[in-house]
């Protein structure tokens, strides 16, 4: 998550924007698209069409919900959110804004009666208030700097708002006789973070709230510039919890900075009381991420989300809870095998609400908070993502899969599953869509591996098709029924492609050995899985075994390089976005160095001092055999073997993996005389996020390998 936050100057702007007429490009309104398809098969220009359905909330009286729906204009280059309303059961669809800039962080106050949310003026996102019906549109704050998020306490008087203090050292503020310097000075790490060079950290400020003006900030960290709360680069106001009484709140932080910060993921949950503004530890000795508090509605019971290692970014995650009145810690998941995405508790107060992937898909579960009972309450070939609980018991939510992207649906307590909102229903159902099936897919080791194979429109088992091989990044996110608007397997298999996506080694839903393996073996099993499920897939006629591509990001983009370099002929094209190619230089470059410590071969640990020893993984560490095994296996160290047609695409803003990672593949392939292509993104992170770099980065994936996969179709 990307905050940018400034001046603000005047409370007006939101408004006239919202009346505008749309006479110039900032003020224009983008509406639903009137799209039409004319071949009736899911393409670029249907993708983009789409309407994206994010967040939803139930008003507290559970009789409506509240969620956002964005559209792309792609002659404007951007997407704008709006928000709805309806019934709990579907009914009386209300569009409660238009405006030319996107309202976010949205929620309902005064007991359903309005709605809160952020939306820009002057280009700085401030909190406004606003009727459930979107009349009374008011601006609520005027903080200097912006805001990032908020959080309003259970009695609606008081309120936490997220926005930024100054962090890094510019050169004027060592030598004010150079105002036109340009220089940071930095004397630590950190100094950059996913897409942005580090001036700025969030912190958090706690107001009063008059029923329509937020007032008396006080920056409840403010003896602690040196640490953020959120932590960056994706928190937001899930890590802030208030007390049903209003009288403290928790809040998340790795009290960390520099080298510290740069190889550790120990944060911690941290109760801030507001009458005697005293910060208490309640994680102490926990020494992974401790992340996501939510309070029981009766304020007994603290909730949230921990990890055990400090420096193992995708440990298992464990449900935890905490007697507020005994301080008794208690993990409930102790005695299961899977790691948990998000948590809410049900409105009785006695059980949790929970997502997690699980055999290739994301269910949701609940756990009793007493007996630690867990039992499913929806599944199916599909990915839930969100948790709205209802008054009543029952449950609001966002479901997916490779087919669809996100609807709003009601979860009964009888169990039963109700799609009620349609944003796209009329338009995926004018298209011929692909199919989806599960393969069981046996291993190198004895083991079974889930692989989804996702078959064009129409699908002939008499006709050959060409493949592609979908390799999954993180490297431990989860191959389940996910939607993506970039990688979309729905969109690859329209292309007339059958795409095989396999839950190699290193993916959650199958355990914690089967996620945790990994770490210090890449190169290793879970590329040996990736083989054998395509020599599995090969054995169907209708796969042309001499036409198959393969392509990833991140992770996948490794895989990509260090398949180039080991496939034995199995590939004709590959393609890798933001991929690792050299170890070594990755170890360095990257910002967040937990990762590359722990996934290379090392772990956090302490000396007797306490001090911790960041370098265990490094590739210089000759007394790791780990390290040294896992850096021999980079991919660059195999470029001599390329010998099939390879494309490469990156994001200049990419502070995750440096775009030099995918220029080096891109050179070394020329170098080789490999054919090559190479994309590279000025404006973009590790992400491609611009309506039209995304439709850029699809016309050439397709052209890419069309080329090599489609020779009788090539241009």
């Amino acid at each position: 998550m990307n905050f940018k936050t400034m001046i603000i100057t005047a409370g007006v702007a939101a408004t006239i924007a919202a009346c505008s007429d749309g006479s110039n490009e900032a003020e224009r309104i983008i509406d639903k698209p009137d799209f039409k398809s004319e071949s009736g098969v899911f393409d670029i220009d249907a993708l983009e069409a789409l309407g994206r359905v994010a967040d939803v909330k139930v008003s507290p009286d559970g009789k409506k919900v509240l969620f956002a729906i964005s559209y792309e204009d792609i002659e404007l280059n951007k997407s704008n959110a709006d928000l709805y309303t309806m019934n709990l059961d579907g009914t009386e669809l209300n569009r409660i804004t238009r405006t030319a800039a996107s309202e976010s962080n949205f929620c309902w106050i005064d007991n359903g009666e309005r709605v809160a949310f952020t939306y820009p003026v002057d280009g700085k996102p401030q909190v406004f208030t606003m009727k459930a019906d979107g009349s009374g549109r008011t601006q609520a704050s005027f903080v200097e700097k912006g805001v990032e998020g908020f959080l309003f306490s259970p009695d609606g008087t008081k309120v936490i708002v997220v926005s930024t203090v100054k962090y890094a050292r510019e050169a004027q503020d060592v030598y004010p006789d150079l105002p036109k310097a340009s220089g940071r000075i930095i004397d630590d790490l950190m100094y950059k973070h996913w897409d942005e060079w580090i001036t700025e950290i969030p912190h958090p400020f706690v107001g009063t709230f008059d029923g329509s003006k937020i007032s008396d900030l006080e920056d409840i960290m403010a003896d602690e510039l040196q640490f953020e709360s959120p932590m960056r680069p994706f928190g937001g106001m899930e890590q802030f919890a208030w007390a049903p009484d209003s009288k403290s709140l928790v809040y998340t932080c790795r009290k960390k900075s520099g080298v510290d910060y740069a190889v550790s993921t120990n944060s911690d949950l941290f109760l801030y009381t507001l009458a005697d503004k005293q910060t208490r530890c309640l994680t102490e000795g926990m020494m992974g991420y401790d992340i996501n508090p939510t309070f029981s509605p009766d304020g007994s019971t603290l909730a949230w989300l921990s990890m055990e290692h400090d420096g193992y970014e995708s440990d298992k995650n464990r449900i935890f809870t905490l007697n507020m009145a005994s301080g008794e810690k208690a993990d409930l998941t102790s005695d299961w095998d899977y790691t948990v995405d998000a948590i809410a508790w049900a409105a009785d107060g006695k059980s949790l609400f929970f997502i997690a992937a699980k055999d290739g898909v994301t269910p949701i579960f609940s756990i009793d908070a007493a007996t630690r009972a867990i039992k499913t309450v929806a599944d199916g070939v599909c990915d839930y993502a969100a948790l709205s609980p209802v008054a009543d018991g029952s449950l609001v939510t966002l479901r997916h899969s490779m087919l669809y992207p996100n609807e709003v649906f009601h979860v009964t307590l009888e169990g039963d599953v109700k799609q009620i909102s349609n944003v796209n229903t009329e338009l995926l159902s004018s298209l011929r869509m692909p199919t989806v099936e599960k393969k069981m897919v046996p291993t190198t080791d004895g083991k079974e591996m889930l692989v989804w194979a996702i078959y064009p429109q129409d699908f002939d088992s008499t006709k050959k098709y060409p493949a592609i091989l979908y390799l999954q990044g993180g490297p431990q996110q989860a191959v389940s029924q996910f939607w993506s608007y970039r990688w979309n397997f729905a969109l690859m298999a329209a292309n007339g492609y059958i795409v095989v996506a396999p839950n190699r080694r290193g993916l959650p839903g199958f355990g914690t050995e089967w996620n945790a393996q990994i770490s210090g073996d890449y190169g290793g099993q879970n590329m040996r899985d990736y083989l054998s499920a395509i020599d599995y897939m090969k054995q169907y006629p209708y796969i042309d075994a001499e036409h198959i591509g393969a392509t990833g990001a991140s992770y996948g983009g490794f895989s990509t390089y260090w398949l180039a370099g080991n496939h034995e002929k199995r590939f004709a094209a590959f393609l890798a976005h933001a991929g690792i190619f050299n170890m070594e230089a990755q170890y360095l470059e990257t910002e967040e160095m937990w990762f590359a410590n722990w996934d290379m071969g090392g772990a956090m640990r302490q000396n007797p001092d306490a001090t911790v020893e960041p370098d265990f993984g490094a590739f210089w560490r000759k007394d790791n055999a780990t390290a040294q095994r896992t850096f021999a296996l980079s991919p660059h160290r195999f470029v001599d073997k390329w010998d099939t047609p390879i494309m490469i695409s990156h994001g200049e803003l990419d502070y995750r993996i440096l775009s030099s990672q995918g220029e080096m593949a891109f050179n070394a392939a020329k170098l080789r005389g490999i054919p090559a292509e190479m994309v590279i993104f000025p404006d973009e992170n590790h992400w491609i996020l611009k309506p039209q770099n995304a439709i850029l980065w699809q016309r050439l994936f397709f052209r890419w390998f069309d080329r090599w996969l489609k020779p009788s179709q090539a241009e």
